[in-house]
């Protein structure tokens, strides 16, 4: 059970990243046309989804998210390219045969470095973009974050009641 949580969250953190690195690929002002990470909007890297459009961010603050995206592409790339390469060696040692549960286990502990290293640089990008906003464009962001996660629950619950009307 272990092995498959490992690998799903491996494929998770992959879209991810891919996600991101081709956002990154789409060059500045992918975000504000709509199409970024995210949805509608939403302007970041990997992982990195933040709703700047309804911040009304000065034109120097849309400058400096441009900037931060442009410094962190190749690094991003690079993790994405990683991240790839540690699911699919993950990937081919579980299927070989016969079982081999070391090599199993290292893949997995690389797929596991990977993702952390892919989770701090998520954060830091993030750290950087929170920095180039005012405290009410912080304090206004804190409020969409929590009505989308508020809204992300109710959507949950309602999944939830739906499958457990189907199984009655």
């Amino acid at each position: 059970m272990k092995r498959v949580s490992y690998f799903v969250t491996g494929a998770v953190m992959a879209a991810m990243l891919a996600t991101g690195a081709s956002s990154y690929a789409q060059g500045p002002g992918f975000g504000r046309r709509g199409g970024g990470p995210g949805g509608p909007g939403r302007v970041g890297g990997p992982g990195v989804a933040l709703p700047l459009r309804e911040l009304n961010l000065s034109d120097a603050q849309q400058q400096q998210i441009r900037d931060i995206r442009e410094r962190h592409r190749d690094e991003s790339r690079q993790i994405g390219e990683r991240l790839r390469t540690a699911m699919e060696a993950q990937r081919a040692a579980v299927e070989a045969t016969p079982v081999n549960e070391s090599l199993i286990r290292s893949t997995a502990q690389q797929l596991a470095d990977v993702q952390a290293d892919a989770a701090v640089q998520r954060a830091q990008v993030r750290s950087e973009m929170l920095s180039v906003l005012t405290a009410e464009q912080q304090a206004q962001l804190s409020k969409l974050q929590a009505d989308r996660e508020a809204r992300a629950q109710q959507f949950r619950q309602n999944q939830q009641q739906r499958r457990q009307q189907r199984s009655q």
